[in-house]
């Protein structure tokens, strides 16, 4: 090998070498810019919310007066929303996406209906309420009621988990498929004994994800006329309702400095919530993941 030739890989090395430990540094300024800024918004939180925290602000009603309210109204909202939410969002996505992926024929209708689902995912959501307020209320007179809102934020979060379903069952291995297939299980038990136990892990991610989206939505809810506060649990899935995150948007937009301090206080709950949330859709990716 020539000299010159040397002289220009020794260029190029260097090149690439200063262009890695360029793109090295770039990359740990974002995450540790972003990891500031988590740990400022945490602190804040933290600060402001301990003190005011305890059993009674957890199994208070809305009052007029900071030392009486309590957030158990959009706690219990909250929860009973995601019963909704996660008994047709989940069910219907992932019916979607196992027909999309293993019965649909691949063709324009097929990339059509892909592509719309894809480009739902980022709509933003007051669409969606507007779309909730129309069908639900109007339309379906269902009312500003409990199913109105689940129904509204089931649309929202439906996109999401059909596409998350799509890629958890596009990462089966052929394998498997052509395995159960050689031993001749029909196209169905396939799909519910191989391709499905095969998949759930990132389904169970995808749906949790989605969930936590939704539970953390106020504009939609407040659309569909989710109540700022009510002072009884709802009886039924038709009564009036009200949920965490307009609850402490009420109680920031009051004037005084203790309302804030509530509405931090309702923020950590919120976090609480979510954080157990995300905790069992590791728990269940993981022990699924030992399996297959």
């Amino acid at each position: 090998m020539s000299i010159p030739n040397q002289v220009d890989m020794y260029k190029r090395r260097k090149r690439r070498t200063a262009k890695n430990k360029l793109f090295h540094a770039l990359f740990f300024a974002a995450t540790t810019i972003g990891l500031i800024v988590l740990v400022m918004l945490i602190y804040r939180v933290l600060s402001q919310g301990m003190g005011s925290l305890s059993w009674d602000f957890i199994r208070n009603f809305a009052a007029p007066y900071p030392e009486e309210a309590g957030l158990l109204a959009g706690i219990i909202g909250s929860l009973y929303l995601m019963v909704i939410v996660a008994l047709c969002s989940i069910i219907i996505g992932i019916a979607t996406a196992i027909y999309l992926e293993e019965y649909a024929k691949k063709g324009r209708l097929t990339s059509f209906i892909q592509m719309n689902i894809q480009n739902l995912a980022g709509v933003p959501s007051v669409v969606f309420g507007l779309l909730g307020l129309t069908f639900f209320v109007y339309v379906l007179d269902f009312g500003y009621s409990l199913l109105t809102g689940g129904l509204t934020m089931s649309l929202l979060v439906l996109p999401i988990i059909v596409v998350a379903s799509q890629e958890a069952l596009r990462s089966v291995p052929g394998e498997l498929k052509e395995a159960s297939a050689a031993m001749g299980a029909s196209k169905w038990q396939t799909i519910f004994r191989v391709i499905l136990p095969a998949a759930l892990p990132g389904m169970v991610t995808g749906s949790i994800l989605a969930l936590s989206r939704a539970i953390g939505e106020t504009a939609p809810l407040l659309i569909v006329g989710a109540a700022t506060a009510i002072y009884s649990l709802p009886d039924s899935a038709l009564d009036s309702y009200t949920v965490m995150p307009i609850q402490i948007y009420s109680w920031i937009s009051k004037p005084g400095d203790e309302w804030p301090l509530l509405a931090a206080a309702g923020i950590i709950i919120l976090l609480i919530i979510l954080l157990i949330m995300n905790a069992i859709a590791v728990y269940i990716r993981n022990k699924f993941q030992r399996r297959y």
